[in-house]
């Protein structure tokens, strides 16, 4: 079941994390936004985006008063199978059977944090899948992590652990293998220790 947004101008206030816009007749996504306030000037909106089409970053300051087109995406949920090479395997959670496969650069470093199996977002422009949507925070378990050394904390009390997916992450020195721990899936930054159900 697809979800089509239609046209419909936003105000850059408007424009808040997961939003989908043009700029410059391009699809874009929004990361982050940051109000910026100079004395004797007009405050502006800084925006980091990604460009859905060729997963570049760009960061941007806009006036109070631009303006912008939502971009018409739709929305589908798939299920990730598996990954080969820099190829990632997707089916839809209503058609198992059809299977499509997204190039690494369309997933870009959310495909460290896919795990089989796992439902996500399909963000689809001009009927064409051009980049998935994770959950902001999931949990993973721990696979490796270094034991704590006394004293050690140089690195500001932190340790670089490998989750289940391959993916190493700076988590706290508390942590410890086979613990379950909660990541931000758009910063790769460790969030808190998961409750054991």
């Amino acid at each position: 079941m697809f979800v089509a947004y239609f046209h419909m101008a936003i105000g850059v206030n408007e424009l808040k994390p997961k939003t989908y816009f043009l700029y410059e007749g391009q699809p874009y996504v929004v990361i982050e936004t940051h109000h910026l306030k100079m004395q004797q000037r007009r405050p502006t909106v800084q925006i980091r985006m990604r460009n859905l089409i060729n997963a570049k970053m760009l960061e941007r300051n806009f006036a109070q008063s631009d303006v912008f087109e939502l971009a018409d995406v739709e929305r589908q949920t798939v299920k990730y199978l598996y990954s080969h090479r820099d190829q990632y395997w997707f089916s839809y959670e209503k058609e198992p059977s059809k299977r499509f496969e997204l190039k690494s650069e369309i997933i870009g470093d959310t495909g460290k944090f896919l795990k089989p199996n796992m439902l996500i977002d399909a963000i689809a422009f001009d009927g064409t899948i051009i980049s998935i949507e994770l959950p902001i925070k999931m949990e993973y378990k721990i696979v490796n992590a270094p034991p704590s050394i006394r004293g050690d904390t140089a690195q500001g009390g932190v340790k670089q652990a490998t989750i289940e997916t391959g993916a190493t992450i700076n988590v706290p020195l508390f942590i410890n293998q086979d613990d379950l721990i909660v990541v931000n899936t758009q910063t790769g930054e460790y969030v808190e220790r998961a409750t054991k159900g």
